[in-house]
């Protein structure tokens, strides 16, 4: 009987973690896309010679495809040498029906 109620309950614990994997996937996928857009946006020697509030305008509109919550004040830019690094923090909620977290996330790319 004991064994039944420990294996019962590890199955319990392992279905909770893998809804809460399931919950925060798309978030981290989205977030790892933005990072890969963002790199390719910082190699673009076009993108270098725009002004910077192009370039804003152009990681927020990335940002919103992916629907992610970025704004043109958080896109950060650094030119050195004709090149581009870019920066844009942001924070993404997620909620559960007991808990609510918001994830911390800090994509940049370009110069190191």
């Amino acid at each position: 009987m004991r064994r039944k109620l420990r294996v019962l309950a590890a199955l319990v614990v392992l279905g909770g973690a893998s809804l809460i994997c399931l919950r925060l996937l798309p978030v981290y996928w989205s977030a790892w896309r933005f990072q890969r857009c963002l790199a390719e946006l910082a190699a673009d020697p076009e993108l270098a010679r725009r002004p910077d509030e192009w370039v804003r305008a152009r990681v927020v509109s990335r940002a919103a495809e992916l629907g992610l919550p970025v704004r043109s004040g958080q896109v950060r830019l650094r030119r050195e040498a004709g090149r581009l690094a870019l920066e844009a923090p942001y924070t993404a909620s997620v909620t559960f029906s007991f808990y609510s977290v918001d994830l911390h996330f800090r994509p940049r790319a370009g110069l190191p």
